[in-house]
């Protein structure tokens, strides 16, 4: 009996150590780790430090496999630092790549062709490939916000969720391992949907884990990926990034291309005076759920005088301004035509400086993106298709040869500056230009403030009234250090519309009437 006892007394106390030990290990996994611990212990179980840092590029080759089907074929994925990325599979002859460059993102597939991305899958698209390069490692330096940190249950597995965001909004979740760190899974934006990647099967190459195996959830289909080649620093040559080329369709001359480009803005510049539109101008902040939210807008009537732009304030968040608000805001306009006449008189007096054919020097008063291009490299022509328009596109990037330190200061500024640009086959104009502030650029030496580098901005213009091009939105992201005043962010969404022709006359430095019908 007493024996019975003892056994059975040995097994309450080892049930209740059980239990005890599942509740503290319960306990452990639903805690909230601290975000900031999360990546470095995932970072820590990548490899060493010095292992993960030396690697440079990485290529992986294998197999994939549809689920839905079975059908299989080839996959590669290749990656080069900082940011180039490129994935790509055949099916059955069914062909899918995608690829970044560091300055156009692209896609081609069997169904419908080469495309260069533009808009939200673009910008996804370049978030991703500089993950793909640097993982979470360098999340500070590269400016990933944390916005999101949740302790859950993956496929059976405890796993701690983490949610970077880049300065535009571009959202990457990532699934690790409670227990050992590893990497379980990648939800990433792809536009208005997300690719997903779960990982296993990791191998130390080079004393870094690689997953060997990948279940990838691409455009609503799963595929399984194998890998049995994963290697890193391998040379790869830079036309494994760019957009391939398609020599069955020839260009234009480049150069008589850049002439006319910069022909056709001078005519612009003669019959802008007769146009006047809106302009939406919405300031943005990224939150600390990694949305980005709308701080305040500002909506102007636009129009130009002697080849200046001339902005009457109209409406703040949607609302017309209160008769003062108004009235202050037209007496500055008119201060602006004032401040345009004193301008235009000093560039008189300044006018005795000869050009070499003996015509005045002429002061740029917009900035030519004919001039801009002649200071590039352009490089990957193509010919696409643009909101039904035929547009030769280029990726460009500072030409190395060009004489950026005795330029005009625009063009120092686009000195540092790459991206890609849309231009109107027909008309000769640019309909879409893209960028991003590669290095520092400063203004007034760096005295005055710092544009610091990611900067990025999106630009795009449209034919209207069959004669002339004039710009219908923009997204501006960037970071400037002021003097004495500390950094300023700047995120704003720019939108032209209720484009209008008519005549502007300014008399006694007063700006006409907006035309009739105009509720403003």
């Amino acid at each position: 009996m007493r024996t019975a006892i003892a056994i059975s007394r040995g097994k309450t106390s080892f049930f209740y150590l059980l239990v005890l030990a599942l509740l503290m290990s319960a306990a452990a996994v639903s805690a909230q780790p601290d975000p900031e611990d999360i990546l470095d212990r995932a970072e820590k179980a990548l490899g060493e430090r010095k292992d993960v840092q030396r690697v440079e590029s990485r290529v992986k080759r294998g197999l994939i496999t549809r689920v839905s089907d079975g059908a299989g074929g080839e996959v590669l994925l290749q990656t080069s630092k900082p940011d180039n990325f490129n994935l790509s599979f055949d099916i059955r002859g069914f062909e899918t790549e995608v690829g970044f460059n560091g300055r156009s993102a692209w896609l081609r597939d069997s169904r419908e062709g080469l495309r260069t991305l533009t808009g939200d899958r673009s910008r996804d698209l370049k978030a991703e490939a500089l993950y793909r390069n640097w993982f979470w490692t360098e999340y500070k330096k590269h400016k990933l916000k944390i916005t999101g940190s949740e302790s859950i249950t993956l496929d059976g597995k405890p796993s701690n969720a983490i949610t970077l965001t880049n300065p535009l909004g571009v959202s990457i979740k990532l699934y690790f391992d409670a227990f050992d760190n590893t990497l379980l899974r990648e939800e990433i934006g792809t536009g208005e949907g997300f690719v997903a990647f779960d990982y296993a099967d990791f191998r130390p190459v080079n004393g870094v884990k690689e997953a060997f195996r990948i279940t990838a959830l691409i455009d609503g289909r799963q595929y399984e990926m194998r890998f049995d080649q994963v290697a890193h620093n391998e040379r790869i040559a830079d036309a494994e990034f760019d957009f391939p080329r398609d020599d069955d369709q020839p260009l234009p001359d480049i150069s008589k291309l850049l002439t006319d480009l910069r022909a056709n803005q001078d005519e612009v510049e003669r019959i802008l005076e007769d146009y006047s539109y809106k302009q939406d101008i919405v300031k943005r902040e990224l939150t600390d759920e990694g949305e980005l939210r709308i701080k305040d807008s500002e909506t102007f009537q636009l129009s130009f005088y002697k080849g200046y732009r001339i902005q009457r304030l109209i409406a703040k968040d949607g609302r017309p301004l209160s008769p003062e608000e108004q009235k202050e805001a037209d007496e500055d306009a008119q201060d602006r035509v004032r401040e345009i006449e004193k301008e235009l008189a000093k560039q008189a007096e300044r006018e005795v400086s000869q050009s070499s054919d003996g015509t005045p020097a002429r002061e740029g008063r917009q900035i030519s993106i004919a001039e801009v291009l002649r200071a590039s490299k352009l490089l990957n022509p193509r010919r696409e298709r643009l909101k039904g328009r035929k547009v030769v596109v280029f990726d460009f990037e500072p030409d190395p040869d060009f004489d950026f330190k005795n330029a005009k200061s625009f063009l120092k500024f686009f000195g540092k500056t790459a991206g890609v640009i849309w231009i109107d086959e027909e008309d000769r104009q640019v309909a879409r230009i893209e960028a991003v502030l590669f290095d520092s650029y400063k203004v007034g030496g760096g005295i005055l403030a710092k544009l610091r580098k990611g900067a990025s901005f999106t630009l795009e213009q449209e034919r209207i009234n069959d004669e002339i091009w004039l710009p219908t939105f923009a997204d501006i992201n960037l970071s400037v250090r002021v003097l004495l005043f500390g950094g300023v962010k700047v995120n704003q969404l720019i939108r032209s519309y209720d484009f209008q022709k008519f005549r502007t006359e300014v008399e006694d430095a007063r700006v006409d009437e907006i035309p009739d019908g105009d509720p403003n």
